[in-house]
């Protein structure tokens, strides 16, 4: 079985980015972004907000301090400066989850950060500090030190399939700074297969094993509602609430 979840609250000001209204009702995990890649304190009250309404888990999705690069750029920071980061930023949407009667239900490292995690020790021990305080699952990728280093601190992490990125033939997600749309149908199928076989093919064509307790979906991803749509009726069966 499996859940839905989407990275999203990503405006910032007067700035709009996805259509999180309309992809609220088809996910089952908001990501909801902490101000450090995207977002700003109006932006998370409102979709913390709508989660509620629609009765979606929400998760902290903190990112590096890189509003510019969209927390896309990796970053030379030590492991207590990057935890104090991250504990500022998940501390912030506990806040508005509290005011709104809610719990906080996972962390999400975002971009470079999550892609940093599952290969240096110390960047994925950072985001453990932090969730040592908060004490909810962490979303990540198996096979990476997402598992092993997560796992081995005690914390329950909840494995990601990514319905909208490609794998490379290593195995790891393949980060881009800007996506156009994609076929909703293509990602809808590399979903099914992922749940059935536990596979899902790279860049090269090279079968990577997957372990799919979650599937991703970027609400920046120009067609995101098309995506999540297809994706949810095709999964229909295996869903659940993480």
């Amino acid at each position: 079985m499996a859940s839905i979840n989407c990275d999203m609250g990503e405006g910032f000001g007067l700035y709009r980015l996805g259509d999180d209204a309309a992809l609220m009702p088809l996910i089952d995990l908001a990501n909801v972004a902490c101000g450090f890649h995207a977002a700003d304190p109006v932006q998370m009250q409102t979709t913390v907000r709508l989660a509620r309404r629609h009765g979606v888990a929400v998760g902290a999705h903190p990112s590096l301090p890189d509003l510019q690069g969209f927390g896309r750029r990796e970053m030379a920071m030590g492991r207590e400066e990057l935890a104090a980061c991250l504990i500022y930023q998940i501390g912030a949407l506990s806040g508005f989850l509290r005011a709104e009667g809610m719990a906080l239900h996972h962390i999400k490292p975002h971009g470079a950060l999550y892609g940093m995690a599952a290969q240096q020790e110390p960047i994925a021990h950072a985001i453990c500090d932090a969730a040592d305080v908060f004490r909810v699952p962490i979303l990540g990728m198996a096979g990476t030190l997402h598992e092993t280093v997560y796992q081995s601190r005690g914390h329950r992490m909840v494995s990601e399939f990514y319905a909208d990125l490609d794998y490379g033939d290593d195995g790891y997600l393949v980060i881009v700074r800007s996506r156009g749309a994609i076929d909703p149908k293509r990602a809808a199928a590399r979903s099914l297969r992922a749940l059935t076989e536990g596979k899902v093919a790279s860049q090269g064509g090279k079968d990577i094993a997957v372990t799919p307790d979650s599937i991703c979906i970027h609400s920046d991803t120009p067609n995101a509602v098309d995506v999540a749509r297809a994706v949810r009726d095709a999964i229909g069966p295996f869903l659940r609430a993480a």
